[in-house]
């Protein structure tokens, strides 16, 4: 699988330019989370974007499992559904490497992180700070749909501290920050 085939399986699915702009930010993310825990970059990035490719087909429960059906038909490599699955630990799955934990570690933070950055005045990830992200995590009207649990699992599961986290998502959001709305 490369990204080219994955793009095309996002956009055949996935239709609204906000979860595009998901896929995207979780994608830079993951694949900044592959230097950092040597990965393989490629296998990561791919985890990112096709994490959520079928959740506007399967916004419940059914989410990501009928999705995994799918990339499964496709031929996509069993690594990469099964990491796509440990996203989305209401389904139990068995985290057996750091793509997985880390697919569950940045997921739900990617999308905070950039509620962040957009309530900024400058609408800047330059001006995001882990102690900032903290303190929104706090407010559970800001961004409501995130589901905080899985951040702060996430980060446990990786063996990761919550603001190394924050700034891994804040400087891997960088290269993709104009497609998605924001600034540097």
């Amino acid at each position: 699988m490369n990204r080219e085939d994955a793009w095309k399986i996002l956009c055949e699915y996935t239709s609204t330019d906000r979860m595009r702009k998901h896929a995207l930010s979780v994608e830079a993310v993951m694949r900044a989370a592959a230097q950092k825990y040597s990965g393989d970059v490629e296998t990561w990035g791919i985890v990112g974007l096709l994490h959520d490719f079928d959740y506007e087909i399967h916004p419940d429960q059914r989410h990501p499992l009928e999705g995994s059906k799918i990339l499964e038909a496709r031929g996509v490599p069993d690594e990469i559904v099964h990491a796509i699955q440990c996203h989305a630990p209401f389904i139990n799955p068995e985290y057996r490497s750091d793509l997985d934990r880390a697919i569950l570690a940045f997921d739900e933070l990617t999308g905070f992180v950039t509620a962040v950055a957009l309530v900024r005045p400058n609408k800047s990830l330059g001006e995001v700070e882990p102690a900032s992200v903290r303190k929104k995590m706090k407010d559970k009207a800001f961004a409501r749909s995130v589901i905080r649990e899985d951040i702060l699992v996430g980060a446990e599961k990786l063996g990761a501290d919550l603001d190394d986290n924050i700034r891994l998502v804040v400087e891997g959001l960088r290269p993709v920050a104009g497609e998605i709305g924001l600034n540097p």
